[in-house]
């Protein structure tokens, strides 16, 4: 009794963590797991045994081989093949989606979504349509594209490798591609045909991701006199000069001559104008201390910022990276040459205390400096360009030879000439001997908190299983369900597995609803095999919020969207899905 109340204690705790949202999720289920060790209903000796879980290893492995192909330019080609799409908003939506789809079947939805998350961009730009129109469904798209393999999502492998543990042999590679498959292709048409009208209508009017930033009005030109208290003094006294506001000097303009990258290296002369980013009060303080003039006749023009030694690039912070709330003077971007030029968070730009404001995943920055330092800040920071960055040239002729190891490898999976986790592992090493990562990019392409979360809590579900919770679980559901049918409780085991995922990580419903699914298709004595694929289906469907998947949150600035807008399509699209679902599995795997 001691040991179920504690497991239940430790797994509630975690769930409010999860709802919660203040600390990362890895380091709440490490947490836990340390709590489990000390309460003693996690052995020390298996304590860190998930980190050698085949469904870990499967995920790390799944995620090397991602980023090879991202690097050969193999899925940029077929990226490119979006453009002749987008004449009609339906032809667009369905073009993304179903690429999306069709890729995350067989790497990362994460990597999916943000290879393609540019050429969505440039694609609604050049259509003169919305972002909002097409990444929502493009999010969607690529978690359900997930379903249809074995590799495609976390909750997929975990599910496969408890089938392993509890029944002898996992699912292989295409077993969830009856179902899942035959759900992501109708769920790609729902989200082609109905889902992108049911944006509102006022997220529609954004035509681009320049218009989350309202720069204008806080961008200033001020010339410099030759009376003002401003010459000879270096540009970081001039910010200086406005006390408790905060300002930034992001460039000056000297006789024709753009300055921006280097011009915290300057000092103030006599006809300089500085161009100066600020909230009116503070402008207004840095006019009259210093006596300097604001240059009027001519509104701010957007594209000086990126003139000169300086270029302007947009990007989305991605959950769980160094950005992560933490501010700009926290990590001290103007040390490394970068100046954050503006903030947009749900779609609305944020102005006031901009340098010491913490970020949020889902956010967009607007930030500038010289190219070079750009692209190694943004390396840095682990956040997401929203512009195309292109083909790796170096890499580029390798498409062929990137796919080719790949397909071997699930070739090789799917044939059963090689365990799953051997040929990947195979593959991983051949990657990185052909050089198509390095093995500091293979380390790099790790989605290390994602490992530390499953790693934690596989101890946990496992304690759970073992101390008699899950058939507690199982035995409650099935007395709220009394008598009714065994679709009913399918679909419910479904349902609640749905709602789970909408609020925590996915990978971390399928720890544990997977037991529970099982317990309760051995108490009714129905094919657990069918309640498995309940699971697997449920956990990977979170459509109703942005926090309930790391895509939904990186498409939440670029698209301008705001928390509730979601389920507008999400509740349709989970209703649609269950409906379609419940009737596959009981075709496929009948109870």
């Amino acid at each position: 009794m001691y040991e179920q109340i504690s497991v239940f204690t430790i797994l509630g705790g975690l769930l409010v963590a999860f709802v919660w949202g203040g600390w990362r999720y890895d380091v709440v289920a490490f947490a836990g797991l340390l709590v489990a060790v000390l309460a003693g209903v996690v052995p020390l000796e298996g304590a860190f045994a998930g980190l050698g879980h085949p469904a870990v290893v499967t995920v790390a492995a799944v995620l090397i081989i991602s980023r090879a192909l991202a690097n050969s330019g193999a899925i940029d080609i077929v990226a490119r093949s979006i453009a002749p799409t987008t004449g009609h908003t339906t032809l667009h939506v369905i073009a993304l989606v179903a690429v999306a789809a069709v890729l995350s079947a067989f790497m990362n939805n994460v990597g999916a979504l943000a290879l393609l998350l540019p050429v969505a961009l440039q694609s609604a730009a050049k259509a003169g349509r919305s972002p909002a129109l097409v990444l929502m469904p493009l999010s969607f798209g690529s978690i359900l594209g997930g379903l249809a393999t074995l590799i495609g999502t976390p909750p997929n492998i975990i599910v496969a490798a408890y089938r392993g543990k509890v029944m002898g042999e996992p699912f292989q590679m295409f077993d969830f591609t009856p179902v899942g498959g035959s759900v992501a292709l109708l769920g790609v048409l729902f989200l082609a045909v109905v889902g992108w009208r049911l944006v509102p209508k006022e997220r529609r009017a954004r035509k681009a991701p320049e218009d989350l930033f309202e720069i204008e009005g806080y961008v200033t030109e001020l010339k410099v006199p030759k009376e003002s208290k401003a010459v000879d003094m270096p540009v970081p006294e001039v910010e200086k000069a406005v006390g408790d506001f905060e300002l930034i000097v992001v460039g000056l303009i000297r006789r024709k001559r753009n300055i921006f990258a280097a011009a915290r290296r300057e000092t103030v002369r006599a006809g300089d104008i500085l161009i100066v980013e600020a909230v009116p009060a503070a402008i207004d303080k840095l006019v009259s201390s210093l006596g300097l003039k604001l240059v009027s006749g001519k509104p701010f023009e957007r594209g000086l910022l990126r003139s000169g030694d300086a270029t302007l690039i947009e990007a989305v912070v991605q959950p769980g990276t160094r950005m992560t709330n933490r501010s700009a003077l926290d990590l001290r971007l103007r040390g490394r040459g970068v100046n954050l030029v503006a903030l947009s968070r749900q779609g609305r730009p944020m102005h006031e205390r901009l340098l010491s404001t913490r970020f949020l995943p889902g956010d967009v920055v607007l930030l500038q400096g010289e190219e070079e330092s750009l692209a190694e800040a943004l390396g840095w920071l682990g956040c997401l360009p929203l512009a195309g960055r292109g083909l790796q040239m170096g890499k580029r002729h390798k498409a062929g030879l990137a796919v080719g190891i790949f397909t071997l490898a699930i070739g090789a999976a799917a044939l059963n000439l090689l365990p799953l986790l051997l040929a990947l592992a195979l593959a991983v090493l051949a990657v990185v001997v052909f050089n198509l990562v390095s093995p500091r990019e293979a380390y790099e392409a790790v989605d290390w908190p994602i490992i530390i979360l499953l790693a934690s809590l596989i101890p946990i579900g496992e304690a759970l299983e073992r101390t008699g919770g899950t058939a507690l679980i199982a035995g409650g559901l099935l007395g709220l369900a009394g008598d009714m049918p065994a679709v009913v409780l399918l679909m419910l085991v479904m349902v609640v597995t749905m709602t789970l995922s909408d609020i925590m990580n996915n990978a971390a419903t399928a720890v544990v609803m997977a037991p529970v699914a099982f317990g309760i298709a051995q108490a009714m004595g129905a094919n657990p095999d069918a309640f498995l694929m309940a699971v697997a289906i449920g956990a990977s469907c979170a459509f109703l919020t942005p926090i309930g998947h790391q895509n939904n949150m990186l498409v939440m600035g670029p698209g301008g969207y705001r928390f509730g807008d979601y389920w507008r399509m999400g509740l349709p699209l989970e209703a649609l899905i269950v409906l379609i679902a419940t009737p596959l599995i009981l075709w496929v795997w009948p109870l």
